[in-house]
């Protein structure tokens, strides 16, 4: 089954860490990844740029309108994901667990639902 691990962190804290520290972080996103594809788990993974990149679109009076930014204001903000298949949710828990992002952010698991082309 598969399942949609999202990495929640504070973006501004990303601004304090000094660059010695930021490479350690990188590089344990990198053994994660490597330890995910080895183990046959991991189907595609992404960090994503920052919240001020973003552009957020809602349905306003039958109308579609835009807005620079998240929809909202919020303590921490998504910053990336692992899309994984694994065979159950205790296994897709341990996964998640082992993310460097558990240090000092939030990771939420979901089962992924049927996709466009029909795979669930």
């Amino acid at each position: 089954m598969q399942y949609m691990i999202l990495i929640y962190e504070d973006e501004k804290r990303w601004a304090t860490i000094p660059e010695a520290e930021a490479g350690k972080i990188f590089n344990d996103y990198m053994e994660y990844s490597k330890a995910l594809a080895q183990a046959g788990a991991l189907k595609s993974g992404a960090g994503l740029t920052p919240t001020r990149t973003a552009t957020t679109l809602r349905e306003v009076g039958g109308k579609i309108t835009t807005t620079d930014g998240p929809f909202a204001e919020t303590k921490e903000q998504l910053g990336g994901n692992y899309l994984i298949d694994v065979p159950s949710l205790d296994e897709a828990l341990k996964w998640a667990a082992k993310c460097p992002g558990i240090h000092g952010g939030t990771i939420e698991v979901r089962p992924i639902g049927v996709t466009s082309d029909g795979v669930q």
